[in-house]
């Protein structure tokens, strides 16, 4: 049993997300999403894009996705925590959840087809269960429509140059907005967003027919990525969507992005080492991983471009010219120590110019940026140098697969923090930070193990299981790595395996949590490869299931779920509580409670919160470094706040010029404070002087920590000693 979560989602951002959410942040980011495949584009000599429609391609469901749906829908019913048959309460919900990941911003869709779907509304559950999944390939093939019809609509826009003269606004946050009654109202809504597009362009001093030009590229790269939808993109959409009615932590994930997920928990894989984008339709190396094939061999470089890859000596060498990145990547990786060709034009060459062929031996690639890392912080305080250690954590991670086949030296977050402990520990640290923010979780086991680092022995977390059975887990841990003071920072995004590490060292009261109220998830994730369960020669092409089986619980017997950890010390943070965490979704499991387990609890270092809060708001009222930092979560928190933006260019420009101003008062206030030179724009202040004030004030904390330990240790062998020194009585 594993909680997965964290990696499905880190594997999520680095797919970019699928189809559901590319629509959902159309209109914050630049035109980017999945549409039909039906739109011939042709350039004329002026530059303008000339549309022409042609039938669309629709897009069905094969035997496979019919056999998964039924496979799912049957471990989801009877193995899921809810324990909720499939019924129509269910098909209702799932309607819902998947018209929010085809077109959560409204944008798309008009009142009539919502209308039109309305007649599914109870027919979904039997579509799942039976695998008849018409209606759900139905609804994305109308998606597909409007999505053209839009992008059509958008480029034809561009031959007029907007009035940004006008005193008119756009609403980009159209999540809670009625469906557009019309085509026209659609047109008007549009017409706004191509504006804003246009305007953003205009405010980085582009005139309008270089703005024309990036944004006529940009909708018809929209375009060539709508032709590469597939019917596993649509499928995958909609059985999520099925499996997020039962709670947002359960995911259907394709093979290909099972595979993914793998790489995620593991921090491995088998390639050449290199980052890959697509851009103008090539696929680009953005960077190099140090010690990869590709970065060894010293023949490939930033911003070369893959034209054709080829597998072996004499496989055929591949077009891979406007190819989906995902198939790119799958080309290039391969199996341990097999040969790959990678045909490449060079950086800053001309299409037609000379290409290279280069060869790379494939091999195993450690993703080291998304390990545990450590350093040693040097903090002036109480007139002398203090050397805390700091050990950030982004993950909890486990390469179970080299685990599984007996690898002595298989990779896991434990291992690393341990190595990394007693490294910090030759460095002469007198404190110990763990920096858990943004660590959405990951591996259960490795939860347990990285407690065992800092308590002696005991347990560290309950779990209670899809039909009742409680189990408490263990610190597996031989022995403790650190004794010493220890302070946990956390933020909104510290999730699920963060929480359950953090809450369980603050219930034995081994260390200080600092920061921001956690992420809130106490669900347990259980991963399954359908192919085990499934019959037939095309079985490996199932994909994978996560779906949640268990809740997690303190030692307490508390429960994580919605309310997560609350910290000791409280920091401030621009992560808004109400817009992030689980208590925020509608689908999460709620809260409760069971019986707590006994465990050696030391209470004593609940007499140095109060102190050490205290000295923390009085250091910190004269930190420049953190002044500047509430100042600047205030001017965020204003512009959270806001849901529409004004399209005249003058008003923008003011209110640019406005919080630029005050951003740019704010910093050399604090330059000021600490004996520095004044800038004269922002572009001015060097990357060196970039400072993480929340990790510096929670090093502070770590000193004030480890002198009150001194303190209390003191304090204890004085009393012992006057204890000792008291006459006893006699009878």
């Amino acid at each position: 049993m594993q909680d997965l979560d964290q990696a499905s989602r880190s594997l999520s951002a680095r797919r970019g997300r699928i189809i559901s959410r590319l629509f959902a942040l159309l209109l914050l980011a630049p035109l980017v999403a999945i549409v039909p495949s039906s739109l011939v584009i042709a350039t004329g000599t002026t530059g303008s894009a000339v549309v022409a429609t042609t039938a669309a391609a629709t897009l069905a469901p094969t035997d496979r996705e019919r056999r998964v749906s039924k496979l799912v829908s049957t471990v989801i019913e009877r193995s899921h925590y809810r324990q909720q048959p499939i019924n129509d309460q269910i098909s209702s919900a799932v309607l819902e959840k998947y018209l929010e990941a085809l077109d959560g911003q409204r944008s798309f869709f008009v009142a009539s087809d919502i209308a039109e779907f309305e007649r599914y509304r109870y027919q979904l559950d039997d579509a799942i269960l039976n695998g008849a999944l018409d209606p759900a390939f139905a609804m994305f093939n109308r998606l597909q429509q409007r999505s053209r019809e839009r992008i059509a609509a958008a480029i034809d826009m561009l031959k007029t140059e907007p009035n940004f003269a006008l005193d008119e606004a756009f609403e980009f946050d159209r999540s809670k907005a009625q469906w557009a009654k019309n085509t026209a109202e659609l047109d008007e809504i549009w017409r706004k967003r191509v504006k804003n597009d246009a305007l953003s362009l205009a405010l980085a001093d582009k005139p309008w027919a270089d703005a024309r030009e990036v944004l006529r590229k940009r909708y018809e790269h929209l375009l060539k990525r709508i032709e590469q939808t597939t019917v596993g993109d649509t499928f995958e959409v909609f059985m999520n969507a099925f499996a997020h009615v039962f709670d947002p932590h359960s995911n259907y994930l394709s093979p290909r992005n099972s595979e993914e997920f793998r790489i995620a928990m593991a921090l491995s894989y088998v390639g050449i080492g290199a980052s890959l984008q697509v851009s103008d339709d090539y696929v680009t190396i953005t960077s190099l991983l140090p010690g990869g094939p590709a970065a060894t061999s010293g023949q490939l470089h930033p911003d070369d471009r893959i034209t054709a890859v080829g597998e072996g000596k004499d496989g055929k060498l591949v077009d891979v010219i406007g190819w989906r990145l995902d198939d790119v990547v799958q080309l290039i990786r391969g199996k341990m120590n097999t040969l790959v060709r990678v045909q490449i034009l060079p950086a800053g060459t001309a299409p037609g110019s000379p290409e290279k062929v280069l060869e790379f031996t494939r091999n195993t690639i450690q993703m080291e940026s998304y390990a545990a890392k450590k350093e040693v912080r040097k903090v002036h305080q109480d007139g002398r140098d203090f050397a805390i250690g700091i050990i950030t954590v982004p993950s909890f991670y486990q390469d179970y697969e080299a685990r599984s086949k007996g690898d002595a030296d298989y990779r896991s977050t434990t291992r690393d923090v341990r190595k990394l402990i007693g490294e910090l520990k030759s460095d002469g640290i007198e404190s110990l930070v763990l920096d858990l923010r943004g660590d959405g979780g990951g591996n259960l086991l490795e939860a347990t193990g990285l407690v065992g680092l800092f308590i002696p022995k005991g347990p560290v977390v309950q779990v209670r299981e899809t039909g009742g059975r409680i189990e408490v887990l263990d610190d597996p841990e031989p022995e403790a790595a650190w004794g010493g003071p220890l302070v946990v920072l956390v933020d909104r995004l510290s999730a699920s395996a963060s929480e359950i590490f953090a809450g369980a060292i603050q219930d034995y009261g081994r260390g200080l949590i600092v920061g921001q109220q956690t992420f809130g998830k106490g669900s347990v994730q259980t991963a399954l490869q359908l192919s085990k369960y499934a019959m037939g020669p095309d079985a490996d092409s199932f994909g994978q299931l996560t779906f949640t089986s268990g809740k997690f619980y303190r030692v307490t017997g508390e429960s994580t779920q919605h309310r997560g950890v609350q910290p000791d010390i409280l920091l401030p943070s621009a992560i808004s509580t109400e817009e992030v965490g689980e208590s925020t979704r509608d689908s999460a499991l709620p809260w409760d409670r069971i019986h707590s387990v006994q465990f050696g609890k030391d209470t004593s270092l609940r007499q140095a919160v109060a102190p050490l809060e205290q000295a923390h708001e009085k250091r910190v009222v004269g930190d420049p470094d953190f002044q500047l930092l509430l100042k600047d979560i205030d001017i965020f928190e204003t512009a959270r706040t806001q849901k529409t933006i004004s399209l005249n260019l003058k008003k923008r420009q003011v209110e640019r010029a406005q919080i630029d101003k005050q951003r740019l008062t704010n910093e050399n206030d604090r330059r000021k404070a600490l004996g520095m030179a004044t800038v004269q724009a922002l572009t001015d202040i060097p990357a060196t002087d970039q400072h993480d004030a929340l990790l510096s004030e929670t090093a502070h904390i770590a000193v004030d920590l480890g002198a009150w330990n001194k303190q209390y240790l003191t304090k204890l062998r004085a009393d012992a000693r006057g204890a000792s020194a008291t006459p006893r009585g006699v009878n």
